[in-house]
Parts: structure tokens; sequence; C-alpha cells
């Protein structure tokens, strides 16, 4: 739980708005985007703005796929959305070989000391050049992040052994969707908080996390990333099923006791990862509840924990009878659910915000029934 407020604590004071840890891929990049775009539309964004920053996280993502590869190593890409006095900030993180790190970070100098003329100018002359292939790059990537934004690129390199860097890029930009550079002369740009805030998830075991306001499209593209991560790691069919479907339960509940999206960013933002130990995933999610419900849900959740397996089947099957087609809430049901489907007691916390909301964090741990899977001995 310690863990939980830590990050809740970062993501307030970086301005945290959306946060993704885990591996990025062909695959899972389109639920990024998608998760994104739906946070932009609740937001002050413009169609022009959301159209522009689209657009470069695109080629943001691209970029990560294109020079991480696949590489056997505990550090992962970050991918972080914030909102700042100037404006909004995506920023992402990812592990390069220091092999291409020299030739990135001159072409990251080249875009930044042209003018958006010459950058027009470089980009329509790559295009014509005879064998040219989009995917070889030649910086072309970074080119239309630049013109799509209009400013320059902040970056930073951490070099952290064996070989290997950090590559931290880095966008501002207004509710138009056009760049703010943060990384002026004087101050030049750093991208350890990235790297520390990945770092310390990377200690705790976190597999993947999501922080930002949740609605259901949102909660489908979480839902969808996490299957696909899972998937690609090759997890047991029916533990993937177990920790899938507790994920939609929790989800679910976060979004049912969702105060709004103002009350969120000022107190708490809602939280979910996943963290990877031996023998057990560990679902969890922290969000905000109003101080007036905390003494039901808490006494919903021991009288939850105290029922074994059999009585729970029963008390789920009572919740559904008693649900009809005018009722707008599911009572018990999702925490029921949960615990059944874990096999585990629900572990909770209430950290009281103000006099208004408590942060409320659970956790639900799902342990590995159908034997060792190489994922989980990784």
């Amino acid at each position: 739980m310690n863990l939980t407020n830590t990050i809740q604590d970062t993501i307030r004071k970086e301005g945290l708005m959306f946060v993704f840890r885990g591996e990025v891929s062909e695959k899972n990049s389109l639920p990024l985007l998608s998760l994104l775009e739906n946070d932009m539309k609740e937001d002050s964004f413009n169609m022009v703005g959301r159209k522009r920053l689209f657009m470069y996280v695109l080629e943001s993502l691209q970029n990560i796929v294109k020079h991480s590869g696949n590489m056997d190593h505990p550090v992962m890409p970050l991918v972080s959305y914030s909102k700042t006095d100037g404006g909004y900030t995506i920023t992402t993180g990812n592990l390069i070989p220091d092999t291409q790190s020299e030739l990135l970070a001159y072409k990251l100098a080249k875009v930044n000391s042209l003018n958006a003329a010459e950058i027009k100018v470089l980009y329509k002359q790559i295009l014509k050049t005879p064998g040219f292939s989009r995917k070889g790059g030649a910086g072309l990537g970074l080119l239309e992040m630049a013109l799509k934004t209009g400013n320059k690129l902040d970056y930073d390199f951490i070099p952290i052994g064996g070989g290997l860097s950090y590559f931290v890029l880095s966008k501002t930009v207004d509710s138009t969707g056009m760049g703010i550079s943060k990384g002026q002369a004087s101050e030049r740009f750093s991208g350890l908080p990235v790297f520390g805030l990945e770092r310390m998830l990377a200690e705790n075991n976190v597999h993947l996390m999501w922080s930002g306001h949740m609605n259901s499209g949102i909660g489908e593209e979480v839902l969808s990333i996490t299957e696909a991560r899972l998937t690609d790691e090759d997890v047991d069919t029916r533990l993937r099923k177990k920790v899938f479907n507790v994920l939609v339960e929790i989800l679910e509940n976060v979004s049912k006791y969702n105060p709004g999206k103002e009350a969120e960013q000022k107190f708490g933002m809602p939280l979910a990862m996943v963290r990877l130990t031996k023998g057990e995933f560990i679902v969890t999610s922290g969000n905000l509840v109003p101080v007036t419900m905390t003494d039901a849900l808490k006494q919903k959740i021991d009288d939850i924990n105290s029922f074994n397996p059999d009585e729970l089947k029963t008390l789920f099957f009572a919740s559904l009878s008693a649900q009809t087609i005018e009722s707008d809430s599911t009572g018990n049901m999702g925490l029921i659910s949960m615990a059944r489907k874990s096999g585990s007691k629900l572990e909770y916390l209430f950290r009281k915000v103000n006099d208004d909301y408590s942060y409320f964090i659970l956790s639900v741990r799902v342990e590995n029934t159908n034997g060792s899977t190489e994922a989980l001995q990784a």
C-alpha cells in the first residue's frame, strides 16, 4: 500500500494525468493512442490541437518500437502525459543501445538547429532521395514531430551501463498543439525524473501501470493493452483470464465511484497497476471516494473477506438475482466477483484526503495455481 501512496504522490507532484509503463509494440500502440485521445477529448484541447499532439505521439511510439528491439532487460518504456503551467507535456522513455544513441543525438541536434522553413525543405529532400525507405527513418519521424508541433524537441540520454542508455523524448504544447520548448540553453532538459519514476516502478515489480481519468472508453483500452501484454509474454491462458477478469471488475469499481475529473486532478487521480512476482499477479487500483461512503465500503469488504468460496458463490448468485432492469447499481457483485475469481482476500486501505474525499486503495492477489510459467519466473 505504501507503493501506491508513493506513486500517487509522485503523480500529483509532477502533474501527471496519464502514465503507462510497459512494453510498446505495434500491437498495443493503437490502444495507447486511443487512451490519450480519450483523455484529450475531455480536456481543453481543440480539434487541431488534438490532431497535432496525436500525430506527435504516434511518431513517438513508432520511435520506441523502432529503437527498443527485443532487449531482455528490467528497464521498460514509459509514456506520460502531464499538465503544466505552460501547457501539456508528452514524454516517452525507452532503452536503446549506445551504438544507436550517438546517431540519434546527432539527428535530434540537427532538427533542433533548423527553423520551420528549413525543416520543410529537408523533409522534402529526404522523401525525394532515391531508394528512400520510411522504415529506414533517416530522421524523417523526428522531422515530422517538429513540423506538426512547430518547435524544438526536448531530449536526454541517460547511460545505465552494459552498453545501454535510457532515451527520454519530451514535448510541451499549448491547447492548440503548438510547441513550447523547455530545454533552453540556460537550463538543459533532464530526463532523470522520468527515469527515476521508471526505476521506482521496476524496483517494485510493477508489470504495467496506468493513471488518469476513467471512463468506459479508457477502461476498454486499458484492458486491451493488458491483454496484449499478457498474451505477448505467453502467460498461461487460465491465469491470464483470471487477471483480466479481476482487472475488469477493479476498473469498473473505479468508474463506479468516479467523483469527476476536476476533483481527481485536485485531490488524486485514479490508478490501476499490475505487479508481477513469482507465483502471483497483484492487481491494484486507487481512486477517490466520498468520505461518507468509506464506512459502508469497509463493511462490505470485511463481510466478503469473511466468506469461504462456497459462501461467496451463494452470495454472488443471491446478489445477481436481486438485480432489476430499473436498478442502476450492481450492489456488491463487483467486489464479490473479484474475491471469487482471484481466490484471495481483498486488501484495502483508505487514506483521508480532506473532509470530502478519501483515497481508496484496493489490491487483489491472483495466484498462479496452474503451474509455473516462464513469465512468472522472470
